[in-house]
């Protein structure tokens, strides 16, 4: 993923920190930036705003890696840098969504996601 600018190369840096397990594992997934979520991205999950967006078959579903249609993770540029203002916290929070997207590309689900965190707070 690279979208030549600084956003982009968060992001990257954030696939690069992923244990190598992950990495090996993510496929075909493809990760893009968009600056905004449309009304579409945001009613499939009925949210009012979004950071980032899993779309596409879980890998822990039957067949899954026969989908026809590949699986794909968005970051959305402006939520997050309207929110996360300082270049460190920008940073953490674009990591944070990766990892955050590609964990429901693993089937995790965000009640689990929710007890993970709690677990290692």
């Amino acid at each position: 993923m690279d979208d030549g600018g600084a956003f982009g190369r968060l992001v990257d840096a954030a696939i690069a920190r992923l244990p190598p397990e992950f990495l090996a594992r993510l496929g075909s997934v493809a990760i893009v930036v968009d600056d905004e979520p449309t009304p579409e991205q945001l009613g499939s999950v009925r949210a009012r705003g979004l950071f980032g967006l899993y779309q596409g078959v879980p890998r822990t579903s039957w067949g899954a890696d026969g989908a026809a249609v590949p699986s794909k993770i968005t970051l959305f540029r402006g939520p997050l840098e309207r929110t996360y203002r300082e270049p460190a916290a920008l940073a953490a929070a674009v990591e944070d969504v990766v990892r955050h997207e590609i964990a429901h590309h693993f089937g995790i689900d965000d009640a689990r996601l929710r007890e993970l965190q709690r677990r290692e707070g």
